[in-house]
């Protein structure tokens, strides 16, 4: 019915031709009640009904025009009928399609102006009283075909909401499934900028010290190169590991260490001292009995991680760093601290550190003056978690990272 809609208005139309034939040889005022047979419809009637019945086809096309044409014509049969046909059911049948095509107003103005006409006409026209059934029939009968077409009307457009609201939800998880993987790919982007930078940047130290001391110092260089060799490792691991949470289930030698977190800051701050940079720490956390929650203590971890990085790449000779971890009411402070460095580099290894700025120290440290990514995604750690991370040079030398985390 609904690829042929053309078709299915013509068997409508053509039922409705025979109901009102069959309804034309009926007398509702027989001797003892309503007969049938008993009267013969005129040949301008049953044209009527023909044309009435035969614009009921177009219906669904020009629901308006055939609403007056069928009115038209039942108007045409209740002034000159005699007995009176039924045309009027293919006006009943033009009104509820009316009715079920446009909006609430327009159905009660179109509405009650067909009911006055057909109900008026009837009632001022031949021979019956006002009052009789038959008028009171066709007022009945446009009154139920406008209430009716309205009921389809909004129970149709209920059913459109419905779908449309189930399409958009759909369409939201959607995009917030694929908001979520683009988080999870810029997290995961951000660790393994944190572990390559940290661990390539200690290998690099240790490499220019084992290649300075080889000939004088071979015991010194074959340190150095253990150093890098440790370096290394743990940098495939945790490579390893982090690349491994894009491994898809079934995968295998999928990850299974944890994030790295404070519980690990002494290997950190050691793997910095074998490289030469003096590491002062301090934290006052009590983990065991307020632990932190995971995503704070893997940021902090990375914040202290991508600073001390920065200190060793672009602090000045023999600089030294501070690390405090406090907890202070809901959130967690971390600072690292350098005094930009002073003397000569206990570990030479070819002139200017790695990194380093023509202005000294600190210089190329902000990531975009330096083209790096550290600075921005210690920031972004922060923000995520609902904190701030502030990172600037500090009066009377060095520079100063602060990071404040939200436990919450």
């Amino acid at each position: 019915m609904r690829a042929h809609p053309l078709a299915t208005d013509a068997v409508l139309a053509l039922g409705a031709l025979l109901c009102m034939v069959v309804g034309s040889f009926a007398d509702p005022h027989g001797p003892h009640g309503p007969t049938f047979g008993t009267r013969t419809p005129e040949p301008f009637s049953l044209l009527l009904m023909v044309l009435g019945a035969a614009a009921l086809v177009f219906r669904r096309r020009r629901p308006r025009v055939v609403l007056a044409v069928t009115a038209a014509l039942s108007l045409l049969e209740l002034t000159t009928g005699e007995p009176r046909a039924p045309v009027a059911m293919s006006a009943v049948i033009a009104l509820f399609t009316v009715a079920a095509h446009t909006d609430r107003p327009t159905t009660w103005r179109i509405g009650v102006l067909t009911m006055a006409a057909l109900t008026g006409v009837a009632m001022l026209v031949g021979p019956l009283p006002w009052y009789a059934q038959e008028n009171i029939g066709i007022f009945a009968w446009t009154g139920m075909a406008a209430a009716a077409g309205d009921a389809v009307r909004s129970r149709r457009a209920f059913v459109d909401a419905i779908r449309e609201r189930a399409e958009r939800a759909e369409r939201t998880r959607e995009e917030e499934a694929r908001r979520r993987v683009a988080e999870e790919r810029l997290r995961i982007a951000r660790d393994l900028h944190d572990v390559v930078a940290h661990h390539i940047a200690l290998a690099n130290v240790q490499a220019g010290v084992a290649a300075h001391v080889m000939d004088k110092r071979p015991d010194q260089a074959k340190e150095a190169l253990a150093h890098v060799r440790d370096a290394s490792r743990s940098a495939l691991n945790e490579l390893r590991a982090t690349v491994g949470l894009l491994r898809q289930s079934g995968d295998p030698e999928a990850p299974t260490e944890p994030a790295p977190g404070l519980a690990v800051l002494d290997d950190l701050t050691a793997t910095f001292r074998h490289a030469g940079l003096p590491v002062r720490v301090m934290v006052q956390l009590d983990r065991s009995r307020d632990p932190l929650p995971s995503a704070v203590d893997l940021a902090a971890y990375r914040v202290i991680q991508e600073a001390l990085t920065n200190v060793r790449k672009h602090a000045g000779p023999g600089a030294k760093a501070e690390v405090s971890v406090v907890r202070v009411g809901a959130s967690v402070e971390v600072t690292v601290l350098d005094d930009g460095g002073a003397g000569p580099d206990p570990l030479p290894a070819g002139g200017t550190p790695a990194g380093a700025g023509p202005g000294g120290g600190d210089g190329g440290r902000d990531g975009e003056e330096g083209g790096g990514h550290g600075l921005l995604g210690m920031r972004e750690r922060a923000t995520a978690l609902g904190g701030s991370c502030f990172a600037g040079p500090r009066y009377g030398g060095g520079y100063r990272v602060h990071a404040i985390l939200p436990v919450a």
